[in-house]
C-alpha cells in the first residue's frame, strides 16, 4: 500500500525524521547568531505581510503571536523542535515581522509564575 505524504515524514519509532530539518532549510541556527531564550516573548508586528510570501509555519507563528507568546509555547503549538522554531523566529526577526523581549527578571531570577506555566506547558506535551 503506498504511503501518503504524512507517512513519509514519520518513522514509527523515531517520530518526525526529515520535516524539521527541511522546515529550517537545513540550518541548526539562525544566521544572526543570537538564539532566543526559551522564555522570551515574541509578538507579531503590524501590518502583517501578504500570506503568499510566508511559509505555512511562518504564517502560523504570526497568527500565534498576535499577542506576546513565549518561544517555548510557539514550539509546542507547532509541534516542532525548539531549535527549528528558533531558526524560524530568527528569520522573522531579521525581516522585522516580529519583535522579541527577553524575560524580565528580578535580581537575576526568572518569574516563578512564568516558570510554573512553562513546566505545566511542557508536561502537557
Amino acid at each position: 500500500m503506498p504511503e501518503g505524504p504524512e507517512e513519509l515524514w514519520v518513522d514509527e519509532m523515531a517520530g518526525p525524521v526529515v520535516r524539521p530539518y527541511a522546515v529550517a532549510k537545513g540550518r541548526a541556527r539562525h544566521a544572526g547568531g543570537d538564539a532566543l531564550d526559551l522564555l522570551a516573548t515574541v509578538q507579531a508586528r503590524e501590518p502583517l505581510p501578504d500570506p503568499g510570501v510566508l511559509t505555512p509555519e511562518e504564517e502560523t507563528i504570526l497568527d500565534l503571536c498576535r499577542g506576546p507568546v513565549p518561544v517555548a509555547e510557539i514550539a509546542a503549538e507547532l509541534a516542532l523542535p525548539l531549535g527549528v522554531v528558533r531558526v524560524l523566529l530568527g528569520d522573522l526577526l531579521e525581516r522585522r515581522l516580529v519583535t522579541a523581549r527577553s524575560p524580565e527578571t528580578v535580581s537575576g531570577r526568572p518569574d516563578t509564575n512564568l516558570l510554573k506555566e512553562m513546566i505545566d506547558g511542557l508536561r502537557a506535551l
